[in-house]
This record gives structure tokens, sequence and C-alpha cells, in this order.
């Protein structure tokens, strides 16, 4: 990494020797303070600092590059979710971002990406903006003073400069605004935004490139809990808006992590050392954990405040659907420190099934599992990308493309051998619709979500048995303890069950296109796992 333009600007010494101060690794009272003074936020009666992101209130996916380098070319699967950008035009915005920093006021942050020390990587990040010291600060795993005082050299520096625009026309970008990888080098460059899930995000993608290509290790967008009596693990894949934050605050179990695990030989492990929850409709009678974590500490964005009493209005969408709010694991009562469970035992794929057909939980055989794990069906929700106002149904393989530098396959053919090797029971829960597609039916409850979750946890969804239907090839629960057998197979909840079987053809039909243009040499035995249409 020193040997490149890149390496030296990233340098802290180097790259802001004309900084009016740079700030090292303040404490999270420290940077609400700098914050606060700096005009980029204000304090919420709960203490937590909230602050506006600007022009981009989500994640900008076609603002994401990976830098091609030849030591990496061939590992990366390149594509509209890996785009890639010269190593000309990155150093050349590296360059222009170095300049606009030089002089002002900086807030590096250093922490560790991973929490199992064994496959954790050392970062650095340099911020504009002390809000987003804290955010990443929060959302790191953090070092002990010993570890502080020995950090070294990182594995990865970021800069992190939301004043700075990039210029489309020379830089070979599509906006303003830029999100790049030098997965060769070390390096990550976020520019342009002010919406640090991009900062987060692109850590997290970089590290999903180390750990199954150096460590051996698959890395996975899911959150994790753990019985604190028996030591059962469970990992809970989803996109944004699936439930995974909210379903791994379970207080029955202990927090491993909301977002960003590894799964090793030995057990999983936190990438993070925070949860970054979405707060739309925040209550603290369905949420109750996640509501009380947002205090002193905790970073609010885009989240509307009455002008007088600064209570928050988590009802409020008029900024964002995509209120967003960053605390670290402890603000959880019930949760693992170290961020460390067990080999998963159970392993639920979480989808939002805009059309109304996924039943609310099935049980997936192990081809079935591997199928469903490569499709990644989902619904974007309203606000967590940009453009995205209501669901939109899409296939995202490995229930997180956008993160994933390696072709699906690599981390498909990982998890199969870990589903052999440990017999883990693995569902399909859908956290959608239910009566009807989006606009038409509802969405399906909170509390009868949590109630299968529960029983597939604890196995007593399997007491009763389950039905086959051919066309979703689902085994759909009979029965299940607190839940109305009704709801548990989707075609009961429709008005008509013609209605149910034609969008279930619909989607059946969606499922096959996919997969035969996306994977055309996928293995018989999965392609035939997963749903097909019935003429």
């Amino acid at each position: 990494m020193k040997q490149t333009l890149t390496g030296r600007l990233l340098k802290r010494e180097q790259a802001v020797p004309g900084s009016a101060r740079v700030n090292e690794d303040l404490a999270p009272a420290r940077l609400v303070e700098a914050a606060l003074a700096n005009g980029e936020g204000v304090l919420a009666s709960n203490g937590s600092l909230v602050v506006d992101t600007g022009e981009r209130t989500g994640r900008s996916p076609l603002d994401r590059f990976v830098v091609d380098d030849p030591a990496i070319h061939d590992k990366v699967c390149w594509g509209k979710v890996n785009a890639p950008i010269s190593r000309e035009s990155y150093e050349r915005i590296c360059s222009g971002v170095a300049g606009y920093l030089y002089g002002r006021e900086l807030y590096v942050v250093r922490g560790f990406a991973g929490s199992d020390r064994n496959h954790s990587r050392k970062v650095c990040v340099i911020c504009e903006r002390a809000s987003q010291a804290l955010f990443i600060h929060q959302m790191l795993v953090r070092p002990s003073a010993r570890e502080l005082a020995s950090f070294g050299e990182p594995d990865i520096y970021v800069l992190a400069a939301p004043g700075y625009h990039c210029d489309p026309e020379s830089d070979g970008v599509n906006s303003s605004a830029a999100v790049i990888l030098d997965l060769a080098h070390g390096g990550i460059v976020v520019a342009g935004t002010g919406y640090s899930g991009e900062i987060k995000k692109a850590i997290f993608s970089y590290m999903n490139y180390l750990l199954p290509v150096e460590d051996d290790v698959l890395s996975m967008h899911c959150s994790a809990n753990i019985d604190p009596q028996t030591g059962q693990t469970a990992v809970l894949f989803g996109l944004s808006g699936t439930g995974k934050t909210t379903l791994s605050a379970d207080p029955s179990r202990l927090l491993i992590g909301d977002d960003e695990h590894g799964w090793s030989e030995h057990g999983i492990f936190n990438i993070e050392g925070g949860c970054y929850a979405k707060a739309i409709d925040l209550s603290p009678i369905a949420e109750p954990d996640i509501y009380q974590a947002i205090r002193f500490g905790a970073v609010c964005e885009n989240v509307i405040l009455d002008p007088e009493s600064r209570e928050p209005d988590y009802t409020d969408v008029s900024r964002t659907q995509n209120t967003r709010v960053a605390y670290p694991v402890e603000h959880i009562k019930s949760v693992k420190l170290d961020g460390r469970g067990g080999v998963p035992s159970v392993v639920l794929f979480l989808t939002c099934d805009a059309f109304g057909v996924l039943p609310p939980i099935s049980k997936l055989s192990r081809e079935a599992a591997m199928y469903h794990f490569m499709a990644g069906f989902t619904s974007k929700v309203a606000g967590t990308e940009e453009g995205v106002v209501e669901p939109q149904p899409t296939f995202s393989a490995l229930f997180g493309e956008p993160f994933m530098p390696l072709a699906p396959s690599v981390y498909a053919d990982m998890l199969g051998s870990r589903i052999d090797k440990t017999c883990a029971r693995v569902y399909l829960v859908n956290t959608g619709w239910q009566g009807g597609a989006y606009g038409t039916g509802y969405r399906i409850s909170l509390a009868v979500t949590r109630s299968l979750v529960a029983a597939a946890l604890s196995g007593d969804l399997d007491n009763a048995g389950y039905e086959h239907d051919d066309r979703l090839n689902l085994d759909i629960p009979v029965e299940c303890p607190g839940v109305s057998p009704v709801v548990l197979n989707p075609r009961n909840t429709w008005a008509t069950g013609e209605a149910y079987d034609e969008a279930a053809e619909k989607l059946a039909s969606m499922f096959e296109a996919h997969m035969g243009k996306r994977y055309p040499e996928l293995d018989e035995a999965v392609l035939n796992a997963g749903p097909h249409h019935i003429a």
C-alpha cells in the first residue's frame, strides 16, 4: 500500500500535514461536543446527536466502485454491483480529497473490523466531520487501551469527505459522490455524501473480500444472537428493512450483532461493535431494546425533532423514510459483549415479499437453502437507497449482494459446506405482505414473526409437521404455538384462492426466469429445489 499514491495520501502524517488540528481517537462525549460546536447537529431530548445527512439520505449504489487492479482482477465479480474504476481515476480523486482536507480540522478514529482478533483487521478512518467520527467510533469494534497503544499500521484506511464533490466528467464517476474500494492496497474513499452508512458498508464490503479469500471465513450480511442458557447460536440473513436488527434484539437472547458477521470453523463473530437500525415508526412497545438504546452517544440521521421539546418523532418521514440510528452494542441490555458465538444451529433467511405470496415461515432443505441464498429474493424498502419510494421486488444474491465483491457461488459454497458439517436447520421467513400484494394486503405483524422465529429457534415449529407447497417448493408448518394456523399458509389470507394462485404463479415464474439467466450452470439438485410454475 505504501508504494501507491493512495497509500502515501492515506497515512495520517502525510494526508493531513496542513490541517488546523488532527483529533485522534476522541471519546464520544468530546466528539459530541465538537459536532455541536461545528453546527453538525443538535441534541435530542433522549441525549442522542441528531444530524441531517444532506442531499443523500441513503446509499447510492451507482456511485460505488472497485479499483481494477491486476492483483484482484480475477477474484472480483465485476458488474453493476462491483463497477470497475481505473487506478488513475481513483488516485486523482484521492489527491483531490487530500487537497480538500488540507488545512481543515479532522477527526481520526482507529478500531477493528472483527471482534475475533484471529480474523480482525485494523481500520483507520479520517473524517471531515466529528459526527461521522462518532458514528464510526460506535460502529467499529473499539480497541482496548493496550490495543490502541500498540495499534501499529492499519490494514484499511478510509477517507470520509462529505464536503468534497467529484467531477464526473474528469474523474470517471457518475455524480459528485463516489465510494471507492481499493482492495489491492487497503484504501477506501467516501466522498460527496453525508450518509454515514456508506462508510460502514464500504468497510463491510472490504471484509467480504478479505475474510473468504485470506481467512477461509464466510462473511455474512446477517444479524446473530445466542441463547444464554443453552449457548445455541442463530444467524438471521436479510437486506435492510427485512427485520435483521429488530428480530435479533430479543430480550430472551443475547445479541451478538445486528448486521455483519463472520463464520469460521470455531463459530461466528461480529464484524462490528455497534448497531445501525432503521428508526421509522420506532416505538417503546414494539421495539423496546432499540428504543432505549437511543441515548447519549447514539447518532440519529434525518430524524425529525419537535422544535421546542426536541422529542424525536419517529413517525415523521418528511425528510426520508430511511431515518437511522447508530449506537454501540452495549446500549442493548441483552448483549454478548465479546461479539462472539458458537457454530450456528439455526439459519434464518429474512425476505420482505411485496407480492404477499411467500408463507410467514417455511423450512428449507440443504439444497433449498443454497437456492434461496443465491436467489436472495426480497423487496427493497422505501428510502434505503436513493430513488426507492415504495417496496420494489428484487433478487439480491446472498441477501446482501451490494456488499459482496466475490462471485455469489463462492459464499454459497461456503454456506453449503457449513450446513453439511453442522446440520444447521434453515428457515425462510417472510416479513413482508400477506392477504394480497403491497397496496392491497397488509404487512405481517411483528408479533407473529417473533412467535414464528421463537418456535424455529426452540424446535417447537417442527413438532406438528409440515405440508409441502409444490409450486413454491417450500415446507409450510401446520401449527405453531401462539399463531393461528390460518396465517401459516398465505393462500388462506387472500380474498380468493384463485387470486393467490395467480400471484404465486407469477412469482414462481420470476424465480425460474431469474435463476435460469443468472446461474445457467447451477447444480441441478439446487435448481430443482426452488419454485416452479405450474401450467
